[in-house]
């Protein structure tokens, strides 16, 4: 699937740059999400934070829990609410896997990013991730900076 800047429909609405500071990311899932029409062109506008929310598996159905999605001005009274929990497409054996993550290993499901697919359409790419301590966050921290100082060696001699 072609993504990026050849395709004019990919568009990144919303991404979470702390998620990968804060967790290590295991693996990566990218799934659907059900959206009323306000939403949907709030989400055109580009109103939305994925910063402070999370998915979790319950009852045996997917969800983001407190995305963030702006309201859209012209909808006035037919409007969403803004951080309602929002039910996420996936396969069962996808959920299986998630809950068996989840609830088994301790993991988190962590949404990293909020995009309209090659076909115009929303997806959602969530991490499996465990949470990283001070320790861990320290160390990814100095090695990125030495990355960059690497880089600024090389590029000067």
């Amino acid at each position: 699937m072609a993504q990026g800047k050849d395709n004019p429909n990919y568009k990144v609405i919303a991404e979470n740059r702390r998620a990968r500071f804060d967790y290590a990311i295991e693996d990566d899932l990218e799934v659907g999400i059900v959206l009323e029409g306000s939403e949907v062109k709030s989400l055109r506008e580009g109103g939305s934070n994925i910063a402070d929310s999370y998915a979790e598996v319950k009852d045996g159905e997917l969800w983001l829990v407190n995305g963030y999605i702006a309201p859209y001005v012209q909808a006035k009274t037919w409007g969403h609410e803004e951080r309602r929990r929002r039910k996420l497409l996936a396969s069962k054996k996808e959920l299986s896997r998630l809950w068996n993550a989840t609830q088994r290993q301790g993991m988190t499901l962590i949404p990293l990013v909020m995009y309209f697919n090659h076909r115009g359409v929303v997806k959602l790419k969530i991490g499996v991730a465990k949470g990283k301590n001070v320790a861990d966050k320290r160390e990814t921290s100095a090695k990125r900076d030495w990355n960059r100082q690497k880089q600024r060696l090389l590029k000067q001699g």
